[in-house]
């Protein structure tokens, strides 16, 4: 069976109304499957999680880009995670026997459909990237890039849509591509000094010279006294969960502080787990799925 994961992010964690419409949108397809979603008041964030069949991926990644698009106004949206827009991405990953080829030309037909019929500019990422330059998603939209900035260069240099217009209206811009999977995957350390966080997240991702696939910032939690670490783990074979875990305790320790909780963002390959359970309770976990649900702790 040719199954494809939609792990579309919105840009509002704050309005049960929102995603409840989204999450509808999915139940609407008879073979879609809502696997998770998950909402974010500090980062104004929801991250949704579908497998359905490839015939479907199409229709309903722009149904769920239209809705978030009718329903979140970026000219007032604030929040800590970076963003582009009101769907600020949308990530296809192959699953059972769809390739790879295969997600690339559907997110290449659904951007072309946002930007032609919604008129929303969208920009191609990961496998389905255009050019080199926007394979890496921090590279088109970051902590210190975000839509704010977007509006006064689209159009201009790199900041040219692959699809749509060069103009930001209230649904900002979309950034669709077909990827494989990652695991978002958060600690939270036991101080409030994002400082530190920063030192941090800086010594473990990849472009400053930590796990090779790792990407990480360091966010502080209004009103928790905490700080967050955030991070994609893009290849979690090469970067075991549980050597991220120990480094971060490791690094934390060298600042007198300790982890309080880890939890993961949507799903989670159940080989990746298998690697932290066996590392931290020596036993044979046979790897016989796929996904497992979220939450679990290290």
């Amino acid at each position: 069976m040719k199954l494809v994961e939609l792990i579309p992010n919105f840009s509002d964690g704050r309005n049960g109304k929102i995603i409840n419409l989204l999450s509808n949108c999915v139940k609407s397809f008879p073979d879609a499957k809502l696997l998770d979603t998950e909402m974010d008041y500090n980062h104004n964030r929801s991250v949704i999680t579908v497998v359905c069949t490839i015939d479907s991926v199409v229709e309903l990644a722009f149904n769920l880009i239209k809705i978030a698009a009718e329903n979140i106004d970026m000219d007032i949206q604030k929040g800590l995670h970076p963003r582009f827009g009101a769907t600020d991405i949308m990530p296809l990953v192959p699953l059972e026997d769809t390739t790879m080829d295969e997600c690339i030309k559907l997110s290449r037909e659904i951007g072309m459909m946002v930007g032609n019929e919604l008129k929303i500019p969208v920009f191609m990422y990961e496998r389905s990237a255009t050019v080199p330059e926007r394979k890496n998603l921090e590279n088109i939209r970051n902590k210190s890039f975000q839509i704010e900035e977007l509006r006064s260069v689209i159009g201009t240099g790199k900041y040219i849509p692959d699809y749509g217009p060069s103009v930001i209206g209230k649904a900002g811009s979309t950034i669709i591509g077909a990827r494989e999977l990652l695991i978002a995957y958060n600690i939270y350390l036991n101080t409030d000094d994002i400082k530190i966080g920063r030192k941090i997240a800086s010594a473990i991702r990849a472009k400053d010279g930590g796990f090779a696939y790792v990407k990480s910032l360091a966010f502080k939690i209004p009103g928790k006294n905490v700080v967050q670490i955030s991070m994609n783990i893009v290849n979690y074979r090469k970067n075991p969960l549980y050597r991220i875990f120990e480094t971060v305790k490791s690094e934390a320790a060298g600042y007198g502080i300790s982890i309080i909780k880890s939890e993961f963002i949507g799903m989670v390959p159940q080989e990746a787990m298998a690697q932290s359970f066996n590392h931290y309770l020596m036993s044979n976990i046979e790897n016989t799925g796929i996904l497992v649900y979220r939450q679990s702790k290290i």
